[in-house]
């Protein structure tokens, strides 16, 4: 698989090498030993969401408190998707950047949103279902959203719509991100990457069970 970072720091593309034959594809969608050695994040995921959504639905743009934070891969396993990761960490040199990224359920791409930064999408397709492997578990309460129509942020929603988006009652009344930092609602770029380092130094002294051991070798067709 191909992990390369985007515009918005600590959030990165990953994009599988898929095996086809007669039969159809086989790919591996997610390996955190090669995200970790790409990224030097670590990502061991606690839940996994799934949402279907009809074409130009809006979800988003969704983070997390910290504590607890929440990383997530996101990837789109029925239909097609635009997903949107924005900056939203106060001190962060990319503060208000965003970056783009069709997810399909063809390619099998996918995106790591690290701890502190903001993910949402617009559905392309009817019943577009999107996967979320989360590396905490829901706390309610906790969820920080903003307005996905900013003109601060000026996302590209145009993309992925013909018309007006399908947003739900609390999207649309999400605050827009000067006022989720007034709030006091948003983890700081150096509360994040502290976090990041601290994530890094457990995982160097977990016992070797529980870290991952040796690098298995390519997997087998299914």
């Amino acid at each position: 698989m191909n992990i390369e970072e985007t515009a918005v720091p600590d959030a990165y593309r990953i994009t599988p090498r898929l095996l086809s034959d007669a039969r159809g594809t086989f790919h591996e969608a997610f390996r955190h030993d090669e995200l970790e050695r790409v990224s030097g994040h670590v990502f061991t995921p606690q839940q996994c969401n799934y949402s279907t959504s009809r074409r130009g639905t809006l979800r988003g743009m969704h983070s997390v408190l910290l504590p607890p934070g929440q990383a997530k891969f996101v990837s789109c396993v029925r239909g097609a998707v635009l997903d949107v990761v924005t900056d939203v960490r106060p001190g962060s040199p990319a503060f208000g950047v965003s970056t783009s990224t069709v997810l399909d359920a063809r390619s099998g791409t996918g995106m790591y949103v690290a701890e502190g930064l903001a993910h949402g999408f617009v559905a392309l397709t009817d019943d577009a279902c999107v996967s979320y492997l989360c590396s905490t578990l829901h706390i309610p309460g906790t969820q920080v959203d903003i307005w996905p129509l900013d003109p601060e942020l000026a996302l590209p929603w145009h993309r992925g719509l013909t018309g007006e988006p399908l947003l739900s009652e609390k999207d649309a009344a999400a605050p827009s991100l000067a006022r989720a930092a007034e709030l006091g609602l948003l983890a700081s770029y150096d509360e994040c990457r502290a976090l990041y380092a601290r994530q890094r130094r457990d995982r160097r002294y977990a016992p070797q069970g529980l870290s991952g051991g040796s690098r298995p070798g390519p997997p087998d067709r299914t």
